[in-house]
């Protein structure tokens, strides 16, 4: 069982439509403003124009999020991208405290149903075939990734009765 193990995977760009709104309607605002105070010289109107213009930078900073997924040495770290510039760790959870590694739509996720779960989202959404899986850590966290092949099998190879590929 080989522990040295380093698997490093991207899931696809994630799109947040309430960002996408944001952006739209500050960019109405920066142009209203802008012709308001031009003819009334109003000093109001241009506050708002600089407020516009940082909620234009913020919701498209915010507005295409990626997150990549590192296994290394029994660890998992997520981290989430911004727009292609900007980093930010999400969370690091320890493999060690995993009950069980799946797709989404196994049976063998079916006895933990009932079960109250912190679900926490670390994929792009759905896509047909469905890539994500779900993984279940003790102290009810239920993570939705969308690993690669390789990180499967890295994680499959440490923990062989608790990843299921079905």
């Amino acid at each position: 069982m080989d522990v040295n193990t380093y698997v490093e995977c991207m899931s696809r760009s994630k799109s947040v439509t309430l960002m996408k709104f944001l952006k739209i309607l500050c960019i109405m605002l920066l142009i209203g403003f802008i012709l308001i105070g031009f003819f009334s010289g109003n000093i109001i109107a241009f506050i708002i124009v600089i407020l516009s213009a940082a909620g234009i930078w913020f919701s498209n900073l915010r507005s295409n999020i990626e997150f990549e997924y590192q296994y290394i040495d029994r660890e998992l770290t997520v981290d989430k991208i911004f727009n292609k510039s900007a980093r930010k760790q999400a969370a690091v959870y320890k493999t060690d405290n995993m009950e069980i590694f799946a797709p989404i739509r196994s049976w063998h996720l079916d006895e933990y149903k009932n079960r109250q779960f912190q679900t926490i989202d670390y994929s792009a959404g759905e896509d047909q075939p469905d890539p994500r899986y779900v993984m279940i850590l003790e102290g009810d966290k239920r993570l939705i990734l969308e690993p690669s092949e390789g990180m499967v099998k890295a994680l499959k190879n440490v923990y062989p009765r608790k990843v299921f590929t079905d």
